[in-house]
């Protein structure tokens, strides 16, 4: 076997250079994917309109309802993955490959069924008006029909990491994001399909991700690879992956929540281009989320597999470089945010009203961000090592118990204002438990 493509050597490398080497990938594949969402909206913003923009922004709980369930498969069966290649029992994670496969076929497309059903009525719960119903409307139908291949896609690029290939894995997503970067100019500008163009150009791109990660695990030649009969449903392979996925997708339902409920107070207190600055702040806050998700998934096979060997003491010291690496990245995004507003939100609209909005949003809005990659660093670790409890309350601290309250509380008080601070509050608040449950629960079960 090719050493460099087995998993065990995360039980004895360099823990700094299995980091790099595990979550730069990752970065870049995440760092691309994040870019390609800025650079779609900005071709959307200047190729159809400021309120396509507004229209776009209204979709967001719709993609994070879906990317909770592919989180709950796929980010579920890679930690247990992870555990059971450090456990040596590589034919259990076979089992779990399989039964990735089968639960995304089955739950992905109940849920591309209901959507598109009540699409234009759960549109109107999410904040959609007459203006900006039919952007939302046409990128949506579109979308879901390519449902299930980014399903699978995620599910099994995900695995892929974290069974020795983080490089395949990063050249897989770096493969969807140039073929979308291609095609949407092509279909906005070129075609003129408008909103549809850029919908269109993402499902093709994911069809693309989806073939590539089924042919690796079709190869005999992958550590990791498709088994015949490793595809029968395991209630208990399930219950495993569903309880450590829980975590990551309880934060994209609660993010779906939250949009929601922060569209219709935008609507409410700021109008239609309010909701379009939220689109464009929210694009800024993803690409650096995305940069710290990036390096918590080069983390998560590292942490699990060294968890699963009981080496406890390699499994605190990539925490402790997870997290300085992490809070570096948060700062950064922090001066971006505070420093170049402006020159941010004129890259996606030349419209004085939805750049005005845009640049005062993001500076309340990332007011507490240098601490916020601590916070996720740490939910994410819990997760990794299977502790899936801790990493939802966690979760739930900010997303639940902190800002869906401030965002009931605070507009009627401070108007729009008022919706932007409910975000920095409740990163506050989170921050504040987070080093708690790290100090109590990190030093009972690992000595933190």
């Amino acid at each position: 076997m090719n050493q460099k493509k087995s998993p065990h050597t995360l039980g004895h490398e360099n823990i700094g250079k299995l980091l790099l080497e595990y979550s730069l990938p990752a970065i870049v594949a995440m760092t691309a994917s994040s870019l390609y969402n800025i650079i779609d909206r900005i071709f959307i913003g200047q190729g159809v309109g400021a309120l396509a923009i507004s229209g776009l922004a209204l979709t967001l709980p719709f993609m994070n309802l879906g990317v909770a369930i592919g989180a709950l498969i796929g980010a579920g069966a890679a930690t247990l993955v992870s555990i059971r290649l450090g456990e040596k029992r590589a034919e259990e994670a076979s089992y779990i490959l399989g039964n990735t496969v089968m639960l995304n076929l089955i739950l992905s497309s109940a849920y591309t069924v209901i959507t598109l059903v009540f699409l234009e009525d759960i549109l109107y719960l999410f904040g959609a008006s007459e203006l900006t119903m039919p952007y939302a409307k046409e990128f949506m139908q579109i979308i879901l029909l390519g449902n299930l291949f980014l399903h699978l896609y995620m599910g099994l690029n995900n695995i892929m990491r974290s069974s020795g290939y983080p490089h395949r894995a990063m050249i897989t997503t770096l493969t969807t994001v140039g073929i979308n970067l291609i095609l949407a100019p092509i279909f906005i500008f070129v075609f003129k399909w408008g909103i549809r163009g850029a919908a269109f150009a993402t499902v093709i791109a994911q069809f693309a991700g989806f073939i590539i990660t089924v042919m690796h695990f079709m190869s005999k030649n992958s550590f990791l690879h498709f088994m015949k009969g490793h595809f029968k449903l395991r209630i208990d392979i399930i219950r495993s992956i569903f309880s450590i996925g829980m975590s990551p997708f309880v934060i994209n339902v609660c993010a779906c929540l939250i949009i929601i409920i922060m569209n219709l107070q935008l609507v409410k207190h700021g109008g239609d281009y309010a909701v379009g600055a939220y689109g464009i702040i929210n694009s800024v806050l993803m690409f650096v989320l995305m940069v710290i998700l990036g390096l918590t998934q080069g983390m998560q096979p590292i942490a699990g597999y060294n968890f699963g060997a009981v080496q406890y003491d390699r499994v605190r010291t990539v925490f402790r470089y997870t997290v300085i690496t992490a809070t570096y990245i948060s700062t950064a995004g922090f001066i971006m945010g505070e420093f170049l507003p402006r020159q941010i939100s004129l890259a996606f609209t030349n419209n004085s009203e939805l750049v005005d909005l845009s640049v005062t949003g993001m500076r309340i809005v990332m007011i507490f961000f240098p601490l916020v990659g601590f916070q996720m660093v740490t939910s994410n670790f819990f997760q990794s090592i299977g502790r899936a409890k801790i990493s939802v309350i966690l979760t739930l601290s900010r997303q639940v118990i902190f800002l869906i309250p401030a965002l009931i509380i605070l507009p009627p008080i401070f108007g729009l204002a008022g919706v932007w601070a409910a975000i920095p509050v409740a990163d506050f608040f989170s921050i504040i438990i987070t080093f708690y449950i790290l100090k109590t629960q990190g030093r009972k079960i690992l000595g933190i």
